[in-house]
């Protein structure tokens, strides 16, 4: 069920729901981020994806065969893309070098953060666009979004699912397959009204805890978890900040005594605490933590990492805690 809106996408050939051919389709310029994306009127043919979101969304709209190079995972892909996956080189689990990149010869790079496309990252969008390789940042990283700052920015608007559609459609629109782009936003946007049908979870308060356990990154109001929040109609204890996930004491955590904790269940070992496992064991045996009321009654729901970031995973965020808030039994 929870996988029904990418599946049937997820298998489609090069001719199937729009053309990716470039010979009788000139693909258009279209304004990113405040850049221009000019594939030349060509329908990219090697493409390389430098972000699991990113990626995810192109495997979806059956463009492995346009790919050759993915990077950077926090999860394994999801399911119903694993065909998609076996056959597009990982260059790296995290950021590969620029040159492992320009090695596979890209005629279009994509990524989901503006970290991954700028200074620190595997190289910025002038590095690549002075070669001639046009780039391609998520909007959901760009737009209401302040990334001038340390940490990982601060929202001036919530996002919204819309923006993530906006990147779906943007990229059916770089391939030439529009038809799959509408198709794929179709089946999302059933899947969270689907999810959320006749559900009021107004008393709710949830935290979300994305990863590291002596320095808690927490969601704050506006990012993908503020998506799943507003879904369901219920409080993120940290609506208070617009810092995308700010790093928050325990003591502050205790102090405002969530009913649910929404855990980020990661496989990457960058930061400590990365699994909901160790994070479990953190919380029930922490003494500032094992008297909240969530880790009392165990009242835990896991997510990926992909779930709480700003992708088509964000719509699996939505049912799951949606699924979790009713068996908790703690909406009307």
């Amino acid at each position: 069920m929870l996988l029904s809106g990418v599946l049937l996408l997820a298998g489609c050939g090069g001719t199937s729901g729009g053309s990716t051919s470039g010979a009788s389709d000139r693909v258009r310029p279209l304004e990113n981020c405040g850049r221009t994306v000019d594939t030349g009127g060509a329908v990219p043919q090697r493409a390389v994806s430098l972000n699991q979101g990113t990626t995810e969304i192109m495997f979806s709209l059956g463009l492995a065969d346009r790919m050759v190079g993915t990077a950077t995972w926090t999860d394994p892909v999801m399911k119903g893309l694993e065909k998609a996956d076996e056959g597009v080189e990982r260059l790296a689990e995290n950021y590969p070098s620029f040159e492992r990149v320009l090695g596979t010869e890209p005629d279009f790079v994509a990524a989901s953060f503006a970290s991954t496309l700028g200074k620190g990252g595997v190289a910025t969008r002038e590095q690549f666009e002075k070669l001639g390789v046009p780039t391609y940042l998520s909007p959901s990283d760009c737009e209401g979004k302040d990334n001038s700052g340390g940490g990982d920015g601060s929202r001036s608007e919530p996002l919204a699912m819309e923006t993530v559609y906006g990147e779906v459609r943007d990229l059916a629109r770089i391939f030439s397959v529009e038809e799959r782009g509408e198709k794929l936003v179709a089946q999302l946007t059933s899947r969270v009204n689907k999810a959320t049908k006749d559900l009021d979870a107004s008393d709710v308060t949830l935290l979300y805890w994305f990863a590291n356990a002596e320095s808690p990154y927490m969601a704050g109001c506006c990012g993908a978890p503020g998506i799943i929040t507003g879904e369901l109609g219920a409080k993120n204890v940290f609506d208070d900040t617009t810092e995308e996930w700010p790093q928050i004491s325990w003591e502050t955590v205790a102090d405002r005594n969530p009913d649910v904790l929404v855990i980020g269940d990661l496989t990457r070992k960058s930061e400590t605490a990365e699994s909901a496992a160790k994070k479990i064991e953190f919380l029930e045996s922490n003494p500032v933590t094992k008297t909240m009321d969530a880790v009392r009654n165990k009242r835990y729901i896991l997510l990926s990492g992909q779930a709480m970031n700003p992708a088509i995973r964000t719509v699996e965020g939505v049912e799951q805690v949606a699924a979790g808030v009713r068996e908790y039994g703690l909406a009307k």
